[in-house]
């Protein structure tokens, strides 16, 4: 206590002086209209200031729960995608369509799954990603994996518990089936384990109309992928020396280097197409 009154003591002329300037500021900003308006302006361009940098500290806090959020909202509009569905078009104009929804999920081809991306590799010969989450308990061996923004990531090879892991594009042993979106024509992808993001698509003929920055899309001829999602955009084109077709070159739509939230592809066909393909395999052996 006898410090506080030491301090007083010392500071006295001081905190006078501090008291009378706070004082002195009070009655003009009371007493006069203009110092008033000048105040409230300043003090509520101060506050907005604070105010928006305490915003700018809430959103990164809670950035997580917003891309989970995201996430989730990118599941269901994916799992309403048309192309999901195995409905043959009845009219040529649109409609307003009544029909309820349950009632055609018996034409549902697709659906869609999230999982979190947590290990990926880029660098070796044979990449693998490992993803977890909510959903990785229904997944199963031989399910596409795609990116966010609906790019082809890689095929699930194994489920343990609540982790899966995904052979990526980037995978000596990846072959995957890929259309040119322009002119039709299939071949098949591969990675020649040299340049993360680079892939090469071969069996392209040459008589196919094809050119630089041309879009590779699935084929849609098996059961992992729906037809038409993004594969990457060609970036070089060169004639095969030993046959009749193009050895084409393209960079992936999938950015492997920044993966970090994934979506697993449910077929309704993959069981029954696997089962048909086993007993074509065991007849002709």
């Amino acid at each position: 206590m006898s410090n506080i009154f030491l301090f007083i003591r010392r500071y006295a002329n001081l905190l006078i002086f501090l008291f009378l300037q706070v004082l002195s500021f009070y009655f003009i900003v009371s007493y006069s209209k203009y110092h008033e308006a000048a105040f409230g302006n300043t003090a509520n361009k101060f506050t907005g200031l604070i105010n928006k940098q305490v915003n700018r500290v809430e959103y990164y806090f809670q950035l997580k729960k917003t891309n989970d959020s995201l996430l989730k909202a990118n599941e269901v509009l994916y799992n309403k995608l048309r192309s999901n569905y195995n409905i043959n078009d009845s009219l040529d104009k649109m409609v307003i369509d009544t029909m309820r929804i349950d009632s055609v999920l018996r034409y549902k081809k697709f659906n869609y799954l999230n999982a979190k991306v947590i290990a990926n590799s880029i660098a070796a010969q044979s990449n693998f990603i490992v993803i977890t989450g909510t959903n990785v308990h229904t997944f199963k061996k031989g399910m596409g994996i795609i990116g966010i923004n609906n790019d082809v990531v890689g095929v699930i090879t194994e489920v343990n518990g609540d982790y899966a892991a995904v052979m990526s594009l980037l995978h000596k042993d990846s072959k995957l089936s890929g259309k040119l979106l322009k002119s039709g024509e299939t071949g098949t992808l591969s990675w020649d384990g040299k340049k993360p993001n680079i892939l090469t698509l071969n069996n392209i003929p040459k008589s196919a109309k094809i050119s630089i920055g041309d879009t590779i899309i699935t084929s849609g001829f098996s059961a992992i992928f729906p037809k038409g999602i993004m594969i990457g955009r060609i970036t070089d084109i060169k004639p095969e020396t030993t046959n009749n077709n193009y050895r084409i070159t393209l960079k992936s739509a999938a950015n492997f280097y920044n993966l970090e939230y994934v979506y697993a592809i449910e077929s309704a066909d993959a069981d029954a197409v696997k089962t048909i393909l086993d007993k074509a395999k065991a007849s002709v052996n």
